[in-house]
């Protein structure tokens, strides 16, 4: 599961940096981490969060748990999450229930991560709706239930969160819980394609080159594997690679087919390296020689590539 603490730190940090009435200790902190100081933003907001100031514990706690201003320490994280989490405050359960479903400074318990997450998700959290909704697809400290996952993915997806989005998307698709509609599949995956989520794109692609929610189109469908492929995703690589192999949406060219191919197979994916070696077959040295070198520079312009991925599979 990524591990989505360090967007919370800066929401949280932007969040609680607006909240009129704070004292000057709390301002002092916030002063100093906008200004890189984290050290001594740490050192403002510790002796407020040892006084019980659930901001500040939480705070604290994400400042060991990233390991920003002090040495990371996932305990210690714990012990301040818990601290702000005995207090209702809502993201602090919400990573807390994160951290016992990772088993990050902690013996992994799913029992107790759906309880901190359910606390966090009814407070509106959308990444503890999210986990919430993903637990009960997978019967990770529940029983299987899909209904409660499309629940749970739909109220993190009207929250705007993407990876809730492309799941919500997949549900429709197969109709996991809810009814099957690939009107409302294709509308969700939109949404987050269009945030960036590489998942999405790839089922928008194939949604848009089967014709399904959609009226068919091939041109459309490679913009969207496109989108996908150049976040390093090697199932995307190998579709785009396909549709300039076969023309479909693109003019057809090998040396664009055996690029995107020759990417997806460095990452091991065994259909790419399949397609990749057909091609080559019907490939010129020449051509073969442009394409390798285009990869290469693919991926010195892509190096330290973070691929995000959805955890459900993408659809077929």
């Amino acid at each position: 599961m990524k591990n989505p603490l360090p967007i919370l730190y800066i929401l949280a940090v932007l969040l609680l940096a607006s909240i009129e009435g704070w004292c000057a200790d709390f301002q002092k902190g916030w002063n100093a981490f906008y200004n890189g100081d984290y050290s001594a933003a740490f050192l403002e907001w510790k002796p407020l969060a040892e006084q019980g100031e659930a901001k500040a514990q939480f705070l604290v706690g994400m400042m060991y748990s990233d390991g920003t201003g002090v040495p990371q320490d996932h305990k210690e994280a714990i012990l301040w999450y818990r601290l702000s989490a005995e207090q209702a405050y809502a993201l602090a359960q919400n990573n807390l229930g994160l951290m016992y479903y990772d088993g990050q400074g902690i013996t992994q318990d799913y029992t107790l991560a759906r309880k901190w997450l359910q606390l966090s998700a009814g407070q509106g959290v959308p990444e503890a709706q999210f986990l919430l909704g993903w637990m009960y697809y997978k019967g990770q400290g529940v029983l299987y239930n899909y209904k409660e996952a499309a629940k749970w993915l739909r109220l993190a997806a009207d929250q705007g969160l993407a990876i809730a989005q492309t799941n919500l998307g997949l549900m429709y698709l197969r109709g996991q819980g809810i009814p099957q509609d690939h009107k409302e599949a294709f509308k969700w995956f939109r949404h987050a394609a269009e945030q960036g989520e590489g998942i999405a794109q790839i089922n928008l692609g194939l949604m848009y080159f089967k014709g399904r929610g959609v009226p068919q189109d091939h041109k459309e469908a490679a913009n969207w594997y496109w989108f996908a492929a150049d976040q390093g995703i090697p199932s995307a690589q190998v579709k785009l690679g396909m549709m300039y192999e076969y023309g479909h949406g693109v003019f057809q060219d090998y040396v664009s087919a055996y690029m995107w191919y020759s990417l997806g197979a460095l990452q091991g994916h065994k259909i790419a390296r399949e397609h990749r070696d057909i091609l080559k077959k019907k490939t010129s040295p020449s051509q073969i020689e442009v394409a390798q070198q285009l990869a290469r520079e693919w991926l010195v312009k892509h190096r330290g590539i973070s691929i995000t991925v959805s955890p459900l599979e993408r659809g077929d």
